[in-house]
């Protein structure tokens, strides 16, 4: 009886919930181990379906590092690093846009489908909706850095990702963008996340990663802080407390904030249901940074 009766009250915390959120877009970025351990993406997939099934409006935005590492090996190309970005080629281009589409993409859709969602890939072989230019990075001594075909985002069609929404429909967006000239460009997915974020004016903005939020202690899982200021992150960086793989992670959230998006999560997707239990429940299990 009693495990009824809490079953019942978080059914009740989760309704106001609910309706707050009713309509409303949630962009969600996959990236990390949740790509390459199928039955933990299952899960979280499980969860964005329940998210659609209940009113909201998820919108999915991937990345696919440790994939295209493997494909790049097994084609027997040595990744190389331009100030932590991966220098990207023609031919590290074309394994980049191979795996993240017909591996990873399709792997998502896949799997919504079957959990009875509608879903439509968005990516540059077919419905593009990022459009790039060259990301262009300075040495601290003013030198330009070569980093090959690798592009930040300039523009996002949000009508397009708006109206899927609207009928029902789950956009699944690969970030590689197009330029101007037609030129495909691999971008950070953390960066391509939250400007999809600020252009389709997202209620809430989720970064799903390996870590329990941000943490006080980078060795101590149970130093996460709940609750941050945009001023407060920037704080913790200059105090190195927030740094490396961490740092494109709020900066994307900065930029999702910056466009009007409500709220900004970093939260840890290796825990079951930890999507749901951010948005649904008041104790939250990330890191929430707010304006």
């Amino acid at each position: 009886m009693q495990t009824a009766i809490k079953k019942a009250r978080a059914m009740i915390e989760a309704m106001e919930y609910i309706r707050a959120f009713k309509d409303k877009i949630v962009v969600v970025k996959l990236g990390g181990s949740i790509l390459e351990d199928l039955e933990l993406q299952r899960k979280l997939l499980k969860d964005i379906a329940f998210m659609k099934i209940v009113g909201m409006r998820p919108v999915i935005v991937h990345g696919g590092g440790k994939h295209i590492s493997q494909a790049m090996e097994n084609s027997g190309i040595e990744p190389q690093w331009v100030h932590g970005r991966r220098y990207t080629d023609k031919r590290t281009l074309t394994i980049v846009e191979r795996t993240l589409i017909h591996d990873v993409n399709s792997g998502i859709c896949k799997a919504l489908k079957e959990l009875g969602c509608s879903t439509m890939a968005l990516h540059s072989l077919g419905s593009c909706v990022i459009f790039a230019k060259p990301l262009e990075m300075k040495t601290e001594e003013g030198r330009r850095l070569d980093l090959g075909l690798v592009g930040e985002v300039d523009k996002v069609n949000s009508e397009l990702i708006i109206n899927l929404c609207a009928a029902g429909t789950i956009p699944v967006i690969a970030p590689i963008g197009i330029d101007k000239n037609g030129q495909k460009l691999n971008i950070n997915a953390d960066s391509a996340a939250g400007m999809v974020a600020a252009s389709v004016k997202a209620e809430k903005f989720v970064l799903l990663s390996d870590t329990h939020g941000i943490l006080m202690d980078i060795n101590d899982p149970e130093s996460r802080i709940s609750s941050l200021t945009e001023t407060q992150v920037k704080e913790l960086i200059r105090e190195g407390v927030i740094s490396a793989g961490m740092l494109p992670k709020v900066e994307a959230c900065f930029t999702a904030l910056d466009g009007g998006v409500g709220k900004a999560h970093t939260i840890d997707g290796r825990i079951e249901h930890s999507l749901l239990l951010e948005i649904y429940t008041e104790q939250g299990i990330g890191t929430q940074i707010i304006r």
